[in-house]
């Protein structure tokens, strides 16, 4: 059974008449032939009068409900407790029931009560299991792969006018990516790149960077297209003025906290919702390098990428059990109009000191947020950073 399929409430169960040939075999395999166990005699002599099966000989048909039912094939069963409560004596049939009592998304892992009843319905043991659904890999038939390999991908990216969203646009549509690409006001690189493409294969989307109209917008698009998403690429901007801490004011922080946390935290949300993410999405952020490596007069613009990084790591754990991955990339600075008041002389001392010898470019960023997007090439990347900065900040 697959992790998804299971229900608290569900349950399995085996039966077994236990013989004496049981006890003989449990005894050969184990060497546990205390006389209570193996000699009718010497258990006559005992307040037991009969012999008693082995309290783990009626235990071990957990395995069985377990490894075979519920869950069945893929079970790590990892941890149980046990209160023998009446033995059981050859000839007792005895019932094994496993019922779901709990489940944990994270590391699925289902929680069973286990108990065992004799043919008289009385108790005889009860206890609590944990199990880990082991994922395996099954092959799946060729027509299928051709199928998956057929489909289009599908990208949204916010902020798709900018260097960095333009690029990435570019780049997705180089790869046979259907892609939605939202702008606030300028529009004319978009529509360029548009007539070079199918007309079907690059969507508009003009929604100002407010998060009702935002939300308004975006959610007649969808409805008009009916999509669902592979990729969400979060490369909105606002411009970063150059503010000394003591003239900071909290709207200079809220306005950068927008753009990095509360528009893209309520998209993120609205496609939870409508179940608009296909299996395996990513999420892909764009962080800085002034995160390590702050700026003088930034605090605004550096509290919030600082804030963006706690977002994807807490993001990437809370849905991984979704199959969705969150990762970020952080460039280093990269001739965009978002840094274009920063002084020529800075950009030429800049790359002099990169071990590179160079700037990062748009299209050195929009490199590794594709990467990040396609599923097929980074499936097993979340929570992560890559950093794009020609060896200036390594880790």
């Amino acid at each position: 059974m697959k992790y998804a399929e299971i229900q608290i409430g569900q349950t399995a169960e085996v039966t077994h008449t236990l013989t004496a040939k049981d006890i003989s075999n449990f005894v050969e395999l184990t060497g546990d032939d205390n006389r209570l166990h193996v000699d009718a005699e010497f258990a006559k002599k005992t307040a037991f009068k009969k012999q008693v099966a082995h309290g783990m000989l009626g235990a071990s048909f957990i395995s069985t409900v377990i490894g075979t039912k519920l869950p069945g094939d893929g079970a790590l069963w990892y941890s149980q407790s046990l209160d023998f409560l009446l033995p059981v004596r050859i000839g007792d049939t005895i019932t094994v029931i496993a019922e779901v009592i709990k489940k944990y998304d994270r590391d699925e892992i289902i929680e069973l009560s286990t108990n065992i009843f004799n043919q008289n319905k009385q108790q005889v043991t009860k206890g609590v299991a944990k199990v880990k659904l082991v994922q395996h890999t099954e092959e799946e038939p060729k027509e299928i792969d051709e199928t998956i390999k057929e489909t289009q991908k599908v990208a949204l990216v916010l902020g798709a006018s900018g260097g960095i969203g333009y690029e990435t646009v570019r780049l997705l549509l180089k790869q046979n990516w259907k892609v939605i690409a939202h702008y606030n006001s300028s529009s004319e690189a978009l529509l360029k790149i548009k007539r070079e493409f199918s007309d079907n294969q690059l969507l508009l989307l003009k929604a100002n960077s407010n998060q009702l109209d935002f939300d308004m917008v975006f959610g007649q698009f969808l409805e008009r297209y009916q999509l669902k998403i592979d990729a969400f690429v979060n490369a909105l901007s606002t411009p970063i003025p150059v503010i000394p801490f003591e003239k900071l004011e909290w709207s200079d922080f809220i306005s950068q906290l927008d753009i990095n946390i509360k528009i893209p935290l309520s998209i993120i949300q609205d496609c939870l919702r409508n179940s608009l993410f296909k299996s395996n999405a990513s999420i892909v952020m764009i962080s800085s390098q002034v995160v390590e490596h702050p700026s003088n007069n930034w605090s605004h613009y550096i509290t919030a990428k600082s804030a963006l990084q706690g977002f994807v790591k807490s993001m990437a754990l809370d849905l991984a059990t979704k199959k969705i991955r969150v990762n970020q990339v952080s460039p280093s600075l990269t001739p965009t109009n978002l840094v274009s008041e920063i002084p020529e002389k800075v950009k030429l001392l800049t790359a002099a000191k990169t071990p590179l010898k160079r700037l990062a470019t748009p299209q050195d960023i929009a490199k590794a947020i594709v990467f990040l997007a396609d599923s097929s090439k980074s499936g097993f990347i979340t929570g992560e950073t890559i950093r794009i900065n020609g060896g200036q900040v390594m880790w």
